[in-house]
């Protein structure tokens, strides 16, 4: 009993600590307000205040059904008018898969070659893209888990800033306040009729077993990804982003993830901040070029094989897309693509490092 009020504890002072960080994230106008906001958060206060610090957590039984829910949704976009864009987009999808490859062997590179990392930690922090469900899968796979959510925030985070920026600057618009306002019109869960939420129910509990029975890697977040995919594409569903859902999976992450940089020293963090930063331009160098030397090529507008190809979250690029007018069913085919490709094949990535001993649970770091 004593363990189940320590957790209930822990769940209501890091959600309290994240809905109130994240909605002042969201009065500013900054982006994802509910991950970045719970998360750093969460992680300054905690860091700050001893007596809190103890009290700030999210148990893992709450993180199931978010890793339930987060493989359904990314299995929504899956849509049967995404699928017409495979035949004309044939050389884009080829260099993004390229992209992708050569960005991840650059990261590994320097992470593994340059800065000693292992395996297994460098591939997950230099992956791109995916940072939520790659932050939740670390936990199983690593012990700093939080060296993995600094990296992926990095990145997200020079993406929100850089990707606005650029957008602006061409379309005279503010990006991120734009996308902020698109999010507050996403569906609510009490708009939803019976049908759509027993559907979204209904995937989510069903991919885990289904999943487990296949022998599938990561079965709680591919189960329910590959029938919601199926699902989708054949037209017999059509489940929205739940809008309490995305902001409850974001506290739930955030929380869980600022809780464990709480406990960690700042200083130790700045070692990895440094190589988080020089990833994180690796990354979106990579794709950066790939996308402008496309745009030369095929003459496709250079923003939106950008908005197409840089890795900054699935939803918010999208809406992006949307927000300024540009082809919103390519840039989320391109993005849909890209997020399956990594993880799809990181189990298998992650099958054969463990036939070759190369899976640790350390950093090797020569600080």
């Amino acid at each position: 009993m004593r363990p189940v009020l320590s957790d209930i504890q822990n769940i209501v002072v890091t959600s309290s600590i994240a809905f109130i960080t994240g909605y002042v994230f969201k009065i500013f106008g900054l982006p994802a307000p509910f991950l970045l906001g719970s998360l750093f958060g969460v992680w300054i206060i905690g860091g700050i205040i001893p007596p809190i610090r103890s009290r700030v957590g999210i148990p893992r039984w709450v993180h199931v059904p978010v890793i339930l829910g987060l493989g359904t949704l990314i299995g929504a976009n899956f849509r049967p008018d995404v699928l017409a864009h495979i035949g004309s987009a044939g050389i884009t999808v080829a260099a993004m898969f390229f992209a992708t490859i050569l960005a991840t062997l650059v990261g590994l590179f320097y992470l593994m070659r340059i800065r000693n990392y292992s395996f297994i930690m460098a591939l997950l922090s230099c992956i791109p893209g995916g940072q939520a469900e790659v932050i939740t899968i670390s936990r199983d796979l690593v012990e700093k888990d939080y060296v993995v959510a600094l990296f992926h925030l990095v990145r997200v985070a020079l993406v929100f800033c850089s990707t606005p920026l650029i957008l602006a600057l061409v379309e005279g618009q503010a990006a991120v306040a734009a996308s902020n306002m698109a999010l507050q019109t996403m569906p609510s869960l009490v708009s939803l009729d019976i049908k759509t939420l027993l559907s979204f129910l209904a995937i989510a509990i069903c991919g885990l077993p289904l999943a487990r029975l296949l022998r599938i890697p990561m079965p709680h977040l591919i189960g329910p990804l590959m029938i919601s995919s199926a699902l989708h594409v054949l037209g017999f569903v059509e489940i929205p982003r739940i809008s309490e859902f995305v902001i409850l999976a974001q506290v739930a992450i955030g929380g869980s993830v600022g809780a464990r940089l709480a406990r960690v020293p700042f200083v130790e963090l700045a070692v990895y901040l440094r190589d988080a930063l020089v990833n994180s331009f690796i990354v979106l160098g990579t794709y950066g070029i790939t996308a402008y030397g496309l745009s030369a090529l095929t003459g496709i507008d250079f923003i939106k094989m950008l908005l197409a190809f840089v890795p900054g979250g699935l939803y918010e690029v999208t809406l992006l897309a949307l927000i300024f007018g540009f082809d919103v069913a390519f840039v989320a085919f391109h993005h849909t693509i890209r997020v399956m490709l990594v993880f799809l094949g990181l189990p298998f990535v992650i099958a054969f490092a463990k036939k070759r001993n190369l899976i640790s649970d350390n950093v090797k770091s020569s600080h």
